[in-house]
């Protein structure tokens, strides 16, 4: 399956207005033969972790015949200075502005070399291929690249689209459960903010999923693919509709960060997801019982849905501030209506101004 992906605002610049996402089985297989078609290059690099750099990197770099250039695995480097020590290692191997980086990996990677390749000698094209689900569904598609800082996850980063996404459904067989967890996250968020029978489908077929069986998993990553294409096609830069995209990250986002990276990314949005809903209720945006029913699926995929209590209230207060939604002392969210559609709209927008006083609250309540 392809997916292409368009891209806002760009007509007639001179620049590729769309790219696409290939979905399906052994696309690794035929990786220099398609990347030949999608972004040819003199010479290619790849960037990988050091759990992905044993197995399917160091393959994708011997069919490439390029460089790989690896760093140590976790949200925890995803940092400034991994960015900068990868940069220096393109300059020594004389990579120029004819070259093309080819992320291997989960989100990590594909945000730190999406972030090394939006800014090395200005710019230079990427490929991603991701090896996780919740890179495959997510982190993958759109554009978002950055690194963590002290203060806060994403703060620092830029847009900067890939030439293509190739997602190898083999490279799933391997991934350990809590990983798989995590990616199935993601992919209820898509159910909650955009489609009503997908979110019954992820109910139905827990088991098949959690199994990885297909069609299940199949139309999993489809339609996750589908919904985040068809939202950031629509809104590239996130002025609009793609702030749908952030529900579960602003308390996500803090709690992922207030545990030290321990908690892996889809863990840290089904917490917030869970509290987000219930704040929805609470302000009586979303019809009564959507907080019951999220919480219910994602505890079904084993998923956490309560902070830890090592990341207090306060702290997560601290990390929200720093959030990019927020504005004039308030905090910003975005909020569902229902299971299937989203609060707001072109004309109000697509986050709500919450006191933080009424974050507090909600904060302080045990799930």
């Amino acid at each position: 399956m392809t997916v292409r992906v368009a891209r806002s605002g760009e007509s007639g610049t001179g620049r590729e207005t769309a790219y696409d996402v290939m979905v399906g089985r052994g696309l690794l297989a035929d990786l220099p033969t398609l990347l030949s078609r999608h972004a040819p290059a003199h010479r290619y690099v790849v960037i990988t972790d050091d759990q992905i750099e044993r197995t399917y990197a160091r393959r994708a770099a011997n069919d490439l015949s390029a460089p790989l250039l690896s760093f140590q695995a976790g949200e925890a480097r995803k940092t400034r200075e991994t960015w900068a020590d990868l940069t220096d290692r393109l300059l020594a191997h004389h990579v120029g502005r004819d070259a093309v980086i080819v992320a291997v990996g989960g989100g990590v990677v594909g945000d730190l070399a999406g972030f090394v390749a939006a800014t090395f000698l200005r710019g230079i094209p990427i490929v991603q291929v991701p090896t996780t689900l919740l890179a495959m569904i997510d982190a993958s598609i759109g554009g978002k690249t950055g690194v963590n800082t002290p203060a806060g996850k994403n703060l620092v980063g830029a847009f900067h689209q890939p030439r293509l996404v190739l997602a190898d459904l083999n490279t799933l067989d391997s991934l350990p459960a809590p990983q798989l967890a995590a990616g199935i996250a993601e992919a209820v968020k898509h159910g909650v903010i955009a489609d009503a029978e997908y979110f019954a489908f992820l109910e139905r077929e827990g088991a098949a999923v959690a199994d990885r069986k297909d069609p299940a998993l199949e139309r999993l990553v489809a339609r996750s693919v589908e919904i985040k294409a068809g939202i950031v096609s629509a809104d590239e830069r996130e002025a609009g509709v793609r702030a749908a995209l952030n529900f579960g990250h602003t308390v996500g986002h803090a709690v992922e960060a207030a545990s030290g990276y321990a908690l892996l990314h889809g863990e840290a949005v089904a917490i917030g997801m869970a509290y987000e809903a219930r704040l929805a209720e609470t302000l009586g945006i979303a019809e009564a019982g959507t907080a019951a029913r999220l919480s219910a699926l994602l505890t079904a995929y084993r998923l956490p849905v309560a902070r830890p209590p090592a990341a207090s209230v306060d702290q997560l207060l601290s990390r929200m501030r720093n959030d990019k939604k927020a504005r004039s002392g308030d905090l910003r969210f975005a909020l569902p209506q229902t299971i299937g559609a989203m609060h707001g709209g072109v004309t109000t927008g697509w986050t709500v101004a919450v006191p933080e006083g009424a974050v507090r609250e909600l904060l302080a309540v045990k799930q």
